[in-house]
């Protein structure tokens, strides 16, 4: 009986201690666990303006050709002409900040598969990028984080 007691306790204190490590272990969840970080924000923000470089087209530019950064990323005219006329080329690169106009899986779409919300592929100028899923959540997260109106 006593080895039965003895072998519970210790079955018991084991029990205990590895609960403990495999709780203090764990993260505890933020309160708003779907709300993007500031490390997410500022990745996708290195995504949009350093690689692709969405500013180009979607920021509106002065007389002078400047991209105007008080309105960035409000949408603008393309400027880009194509060598060859193109039926398809669009004339307008459309909003992208505040990101309001899309659904998160809008954005995945055209980011990872060069389709628009239309379900059509996206007209040039664009580029089809076929991103990895976490590099279109966090551009995604960025263009959200940009005021959608300055003025």
């Amino acid at each position: 009986m006593r080895k039965t007691f003895h072998l519970c306790a210790v079955t018991a204190v084991l029990l205990s201690v590895t609960v403990m490590a495999s709780t203090k272990s764990l993260k505890p969840a933020s309160p708003n666990a779907s709300s993007p970080d500031q490390a997410q924000i500022k990745r996708g923000k290195y995504l949009a303006e350093e690689v692709a470089r969405c500013s180009e087209c979607h920021t509106p530019r002065d007389a002078k050709g400047n991209l105007d950064n008080s309105r960035a990323l409000q949408g603008a005219p393309v400027w880009i002409v194509p060598v060859h006329p193109d039926q398809h080329w669009a004339q307008q690169a459309p909003p992208l900040a505040g990101f309001a106009a899309y659904s998160e899986s809008d954005g995945e779409a055209i980011l990872e598969k060069g389709q628009g919300p239309n379900g059509v592929l996206i007209r040039p100028p664009m580029h089809i990028y076929h991103l990895n899923h976490q590099d279109a959540v966090d551009i995604i997260a960025y263009l959200r984080s940009v005021p959608s109106s300055t003025r």
